[in-house]
């Protein structure tokens, strides 16, 4: 088990090396439970030890968990890369060829929120690309269901925004 458990760390590394984006939870457990390398729970077993290892950086929001590629953890997998068979490493060449965009779409848009020091809620839109902010927008809301709201329609209505906001300002 402790060699196939290194395998899945190995490919997870391997997965976020291939890419300049971080991935979600979902994406990554969509890969490997999708094409059936391994299980939910050893799967988040293998992010967490990667992660308290400092190999990646977790992202938190209320919606979901990015994950991040530390210099630590690029460096590892080039030391280790060639300890993942051929055939799974064009496997997640495949993956990541195929849904590319997707993957990258999805995590282009970021919207998160927390109370402030007013005892309201701020609210941060993003979109990025190739992560840097085309439009980074903090919004203040007086109550927690508000900024759920802003968050969720940010999520479906952001390139309506950001088309809106260039007309005005443009």
């Amino acid at each position: 088990m402790p060699e196939i458990f290194t395998l899945y760390k190995f490919m997870i590394l391997y997965m976020l090396s291939r890419i300049d984006f971080p991935l979600t939870n979902a994406q990554i457990s969509e890969f490997m439970l999708g094409r059936g390398y391994t299980t939910y729970f050893t799967l988040q077993q293998a992010l967490s030890q990667l992660t308290e290892a400092g190999l990646l950086e977790e992202e938190n929001t209320h919606r979901r968990t990015l994950y991040h590629l530390t210099p630590d953890g690029a460096q590892s997998i080039q030391y280790f890369r060639n300890h993942i068979y051929r055939p799974i490493r064009e496997d997640v060449e495949q993956f990541l060829r195929e849904k590319e965009y997707e993957l990258k779409d999805e995590v282009s848009v970021k919207a998160d929120y927390w109370r402030n020091h007013a005892h309201e809620y701020s609210v941060r839109c993003q979109v990025l690309e190739n992560q840097e902010p085309l439009i980074d927008l903090t919004l203040s809301v007086p109550d927690e269901h508000e900024a759920e709201t802003i968050v969720k329609n940010w999520n479906e209505k952001n390139q309506e925004v950001y088309a809106w906001l260039m007309s005005q300002l443009l």
